[in-house]
């Protein structure tokens, strides 16, 4: 056991070493027209080697360090702690949420412009991380390419604004129906799939659709996007400072107040956090209707749940369509708040972040998935100075995460029912 936890340990240290020297050892400076490769600093090469060292090390005595932690109480205080009553937690989950919502409407009256546009993001981020936990938390169903449904409801509303003037109230529902409909089509060819398959083929799928719009250049407008897009309006008011559609007026005029550019940044603030709190109301209680119990049964044994007499057709396509429904929201927002949107905006690492914020939070939880939402969309904006390494603090948070809570933040719980043993 000793010589194979050795190798073990030695196999790790050299896969370190030949994936981080390559990135972290060499610099690419340029000197006029061309390109030189140089050698890093001599800091970075023993940081470098000491980050092997470590790996190293902890893989060889990996189970006495983590026989150690999980006996260290400080690190879970819940650990030992009994689990609420079910009822009580509905209302205690029910009350404090309402407490966030209230304190939500009235915070940006009170804070930066900077902040609350951050907010904004931060409920884009909770509608898709909502909208994936359908597929990915309740469901089963490893989707790699959920932001496909994300550029299609951006892309809708940037495209029916260029050609056809229509406003954002119309293309919000439209977007999202669209939406839908392009995750009713993906669910038909993966019906038969499951595990790291189904996973290839959202991810091509995804694929598809970026370079779709990359490449249709007379319609998209190619790796140039579209810009231009429009604000989103209140009964006819714009909140610019000067009124652009015909027939429209102005905000601050209205109302007989000064201009502020903050105004527009509140608006957008409040639809995205009605849209949110739309989103999860309808999925909770999606959650509790026979369509939810079924998305449960076939997550956690699809040959049991077709036994029962479970539409496997239904209960995946139902899944695949209600959570690309909310990305189409989310994508809709995401468009009206940038003013501008390109291919680059829906990559693959959008997919993994959310998908990430899914398995931080505990998929299945809808708290939890929210907390996961606000931490990992607000936490690398506070250590800005680190930007360099946001990935790869990330992508330890997320090991230390999997070591010390396994099933996220604040893991779905379950009704467990405990049978007498008969003398």
């Amino acid at each position: 056991m000793a010589a194979h936890n050795v190798k073990h340990a030695l196999f790790c240290a050299f896969i370190t070493l030949i994936i981080s020297y390559p990135i972290l050892g060499f610099n690419l400076e340029a000197q006029g027209i061309n390109v030189t490769l140089t050698g890093a600093k001599t800091s970075t090469l023993l940081m470098v080697f000491l980050a092997a060292a470590v790996v190293f090390a902890f893989q060889l005595f990996r189970d006495q360090i983590m026989a150690r932690i999980r006996s260290l109480p400080g690190l879970n205080p819940m650990a030992h702690k009994e689990p609420m009553e079910e009822n009580r937690r509905a209302k205690v989950e029910s009350w404090v949420l309402t407490g966030i919502v209230i304190f939500a409407l009235f915070w940006p009256f009170f804070v930066s412009r900077g902040s609350v546009d951050l907010a904004t993001l931060v409920l884009i981020y909770i509608m898709l991380a909502l909208g994936l936990n359908v597929v990915v938390g309740l469901a089963g169903l490893l989707d790699l390419g959920y932001v496909a449904f994300y550029a299609v409801g951006a892309y809708t509303f940037a495209l029916l604004s260029d050609y056809l003037g229509v406003s954002f109230w119309l293309a919000l529902p439209i977007g999202a129906l669209l939406a839908a409909t392009f995750g009713l089509v993906l669910g038909f060819p993966v019906l038969r799939l499951r595990g790291d398959y189904l996973a290839i083929v959202t991810l091509g799928f995804g694929e598809i659709i970026r370079i779709l719009l990359n490449n249709w250049t007379s319609l998209t407008g190619g790796p140039n996007g579209i810009g231009g897009i429009p604000d989103p309006t209140l009964f006819g008011m714009e909140f610019g400072r000067r009124v652009k559609e015909e027939g429209n007026t102005s905000f601050h005029e209205t109302f007989g107040i000064a201009y502020s550019g903050e105004h527009k940044v509140i608006f957008l603030y409040l639809i995205a956090l009605v849209l949110a709190v739309f989103t999860a109301l309808v999925i909770r209680r999606f959650m509790r209707m026979p369509v939810g119990r079924a998305w449960e049964a076939l997550r956690e044994d699809e040959i049991a749940a077709r036994s029962l007499g479970l539409s496997r057709t239904a209960v995946k396509l139902s899944a695949f369509t209600i959570g690309a429904f909310f990305a189409g929201f989310a994508g809709t927002v995401f468009a009206s708040k940038q003013g501008f949107i390109s291919p680059e905006s829906f990559v693959f690492l959008e997919s993994a972040i959310v998908l990430a914020i899914v398995v931080l939070g505990g998929m299945g939880s809808q708290v939890g998935v929210i907390l996961a939402a606000i931490a990992v969309t607000i936490l690398p904006e506070l250590a800005r100075e680190f930007s360099e390494y946001r990935m790869l603090i990330f992508g330890a948070a997320m090991v230390l995460m999997m070591v010390w809570r396994p099933q996220g933040l604040m893991p779905m719980r379950r009704i467990h029912i405990e049978l007498k043993k008969q003398e």
